[in-house]
């Protein structure tokens, strides 16, 4: 059977049984037996076809001494084997196989009379160097493993295609150079191993027909159609792993078909979008030899000019055989001077591409010199297929990370009722794709019971407006100094009239400050003063330096003149971040129980809105349990609040102090997902009532008199029905039992609001002086375990 040959070939190729002839030979004179006597038969007729021996060179040769070469061959195909064994006689450089076994010969027979035998991916290049390596293996004492794995995809009767892995034993083989082979240097050798991509160097070095190559081979197929699916299976395995598992599992596995015991990988991810390699694509740190300090670079000022070709924008492999000489052919290259800063000898660095897309790139190093080159670099074309997969994956993961921390952060669309949201979206999508008109529903929840939370910053105004005056004071009195001292050279408003106008803000801001006062004296200053200052062909070398600190100090991140404001900003965000951090922390807690609707609002101070209700996770049984469970941590997780700020107090600029409140309200309500603003709201004329006293009741006073409901240091809690007071005074007892309220419990009724009356409070005190640590580990289960049981309906 002729198989299609590569055209190009470095060997005189010579089909010849000459070993096995003279295996026989050596029987037939040693061995007087059956044995001998056999060989000699055989010898007899070989004698009759020199061919056998000297090299057969046409195909009807091969054919005419079919049966002969067949019991040549007996002790190689015993027949008791036949079934068992997929095995012919190849010479795979002329593409040449024949005397199959009889499973070989069914295996072809189902495969159909189309079928043509074709390795998978090899190609005429791998084919030549393939050549090549042999001779230099055989000839110069080299090591190049290029023996990856052959494979042929052969269909069965069935229409299933199995996979084959190809055995050759060469014994049968040698490979003798002509008067026409060429003498190799070790610089030729050196830059053959560290351009495998250069067919034409290799056919320059190695011209054809330059060797003999005299003799057969045993080819053996062995199924691999199920260590074919297990691979994959690997692959997906390997994509739940952590990054440092992943990592450690792939070092293993370049170790063995690298066969390097100590190979170490790395990777590193690139960020497509800036162009920029980062050495955390998950989100976890993984070792990675590009960028060995953990910082961020940009691709272009790490790479080589050939480095950032091959990666970047060929997707192909990069490999050097030598860092050493890498470096010194390279002395700007930061990528080299950091493989050689680590020890490293060579290196090969392999793209992983997924749908053209460059994810990142894999680094294999050795620390000695050659071991890892252009040539065995493309044994990874049999597992970079998997690495892609699983890398791809977990790209895919950290982005729904990425989306998830977005959605809690920067949008009130909250996992809790996320599944309505994808139920909608794939009724559109199922509608489109059978070519229907779909208009999205409205997202409405009914009948949930909504909870209404805020821990406010007390005076935080009166703090902004002091912090404005200390600044706009301190920049004023500079201004006076440095105008004291200009001297105006041409006429203009006198100088003493800007003093006198200066003077006039300083003590109007000794009295009080306007919502405009700030951006009245700024406009003053910029329109009036500057134009003076910054006129400096008159001013001394000393009031041009002063000059020149004035502005230094108008800088809103840096200068002096917003100190104030900037300490101002810095307390309101630390303690929003504290208190926003206790709310998150915990409501993951409560979540587990049963799944509502949150969202969380930063002011000066947080509030927060919770919806519980059978309609947000109809998956689940809810019950009057479930609503006090939450109003009991919805109590406790403010008091927290409370007391985690009272403990950031010492490290806040300016020491200010929190108030909170509650609001209950016990009638089932509707709300509705706006498109327009993307957001949950009220729905419905009678919910309005709701919506109406969280707006208006912070600022609301005690029944009769000037004293705000909300007082630094208390919750307070809004009601109107008598049972809901005597359900939350059940919550106060279990905190102060807890030690976590004050024992006293204030009542009182709440003046009138806007189309509003009838409200109740309950006030008590926080207990902040509460250990952190014993804080923290509260369990919370504890204290829902210590609700009244309530037969349910």
């Amino acid at each position: 059977m002729m198989i299609p040959v590569f055209p190009d070939n470095p060997f005189q190729i010579q089909l010849s049984f000459h070993k096995i002839i003279e295996r026989y030979e050596e029987i037939a004179s040693t061995d007087e037996g059956y044995r001998g006597q056999h060989a000699k038969a055989l010898l007899a007729q070989a004698a009759e076809h020199p061919e056998l021996k000297n090299g057969i060179t046409k195909v009807a040769q091969l054919q005419e001494g079919e049966e002969l070469i067949s019991q040549l061959l007996a002790e190689l195909f015993p027949p008791m084997l036949t079934l068992n064994e997929i095995k012919a006689v190849s010479l795979p450089y002329l593409n040449i196989a024949f005397n199959y076994s009889e499973r070989f010969q069914n295996i072809l027979n189902e495969a159909g009379t189309d079928f043509e035998f074709s390795i998978r991916d090899f190609d005429e290049h791998q084919f030549y160097v393939a050549s090549c390596c042999m001779i230099l293996n055989r000839f110069y004492g080299t090591n190049l493993d290029f023996t990856k794995p052959l494979f042929y995809d052969i269909p069965a009767a069935n229409g299933i295609v199995k996979h084959y892995r190809i055995l050759y034993n060469g014994d049968f083989i040698d490979v003798i150079p002509t008067a026409e082979a060429p003498t190799l240097t070790t610089a030729q050798i050196d830059e053959l191993i560290s351009n495998y991509d250069d067919l034409d160097l290799w056919k320059r070095t190695f011209p054809a027909q330059a060797w003999i190559l005299k003799g057969f081979a045993l080819m053996t197929l062995v199924d691999v159609t199920v260590e074919n699916a297990v691979s994959i299976l690997k692959s997906n395995l390997l994509g739940n792993a952590s990054a440092p598992d992943m990592q450690k599992s792939l070092a293993n596995i370049f170790q063995s078909i690298f066969r390097i015991p100590d190979l170490r990988i790395g990777f590193t991810s690139f960020n497509q979008e800036e162009g920029i390699f980062t050495s955390r694509p998950f989100g976890q740190k993984v070792n990675s030899y590009l960028l060995p300090d953990n910082k961020d670079d940009n691709c272009k000022q790490l790479l080589c000019s050939g480095a950032y070709q091959k990666l970047i924008k060929d997707h192909d492999y990069f490999a050097v055989a030598d860092v050493n000489d890498f470096a010194a052919k390279n002395p700007l290259s930061l990528m080299a001077q950091h493989f050689k800063d680590q020890d490293i000898g060579s290196f090969v660095i392999a793209p992983v591409v997924k749908n053209d897309v460059l994810l990142g790139v894999i680094e294999l190093v050795s620390p000695r010199l050659k071991e890892l080159n252009s040539v065995n670099a493309h044994k990874l074309e049999i597992v970079m297929p998997y690495i892609s997969d699983a890398i791809d994956r977990k790209v895919g993961e950290l982005q729904n990370r990425i989306r998830a921390v977005i959605q809690n952060n920067y949008t009130t669309l909250h996992p809790s009722v996320d599944w309505k949201f994808k139920r909608e979206a794939q009724n559109y999508i199922q509608s489109a794709n059978a070519g229907l008109a779909y208009s999205l529903k409205e997202i409405i929840f009914k009948d949930v019971f909504p909870l209404y939370g805020q821990v406010d910053i007390k005076d935080s105004s009166v703090t902004r407006n002091q912090s404005v005056k200390n600044d706009l004071l301190t920049q004023l009195h500079q201004l006076l100094l440095i105008l004291g001292q200009v001297e105006p050279h041409e006429p203009v408003i006198p100088i003493e009239q800007h003093l006198a106008d200066l003077q006039g803000f300083i003590d109007d801001l000794g009295i009080n400050i306007k919502a405009d006062t700030e951006q009245s004296i700024q406009h003053y200053i910029e329109t009036n003063i500057y134009p003076l200052l910054k006129d400096d062909a008159h001013h001394n070398e000393r009031l041009k330096k002063d000059i020149a600190r004035y502005f230094e100090q108008i800088d809103n991140l840096t200068g002096e003149f917003h100190s104030n404001r900037r300490n101002y900003e810095k307390t309101l965000s630390l303690i929003n971040d504290k208190l926003s951090t206790v709310l998150d922390d915990r409501q993951d807690e409560i979540q587990k129980y049963f799944p509502h609707y949150f969202e969380r609002f930063k002011t000066d101070g947080v509030e927060h809105n919770l919806y519980i209700g059978a309609s947000i996770s109809p998956f689940e049984s809810f019950n009057p349990h479930d609503l006090r469970r939450l109003r009991l941590w919805q109590l406790m997780v403010i008091a927290e609040m409370e007391i985690e700020q009272f403990h950031l107090k010492d490290a806040l600029p300016y020491p200010l102090d929190v108030a909170s409140l509650i609001l209950v309200f016990s009638t089932p309500i509707a709300i509705r997902f706006r498109m327009d603003e993307k957001h949950f709201d009220i729905d419905g004329a009678y919910n309005v009532r709701y919506e109406v006293i969280k707006k208006r009741i912070d600022k609301a006073h005690i029944l009769g008199t000037e004293e705000r409901i909300t007082q630094q240091g208390k919750i307070v809690i809004i009601y109107s029905k008598a049972e809901e007071e005597a359900e939350y005074i059940q919550y106060i007892r279990i905190l102060q039992n807890k030690g976590i309220l004050e024992g006293h419990i204030e009542h009182f009724d709440v003046e009138d609001l806007q189309g509003v009356s009838g409200l109740k409070a309950l006030r008590v005190g926080v207990l902040h002086q509460q250990n952190l640590h014993k804080l923290h580990t509260l369990s919370y289960d504890s204290l829902y375990k210590q609700l009244p049981v309530v037969d349910e309906e």
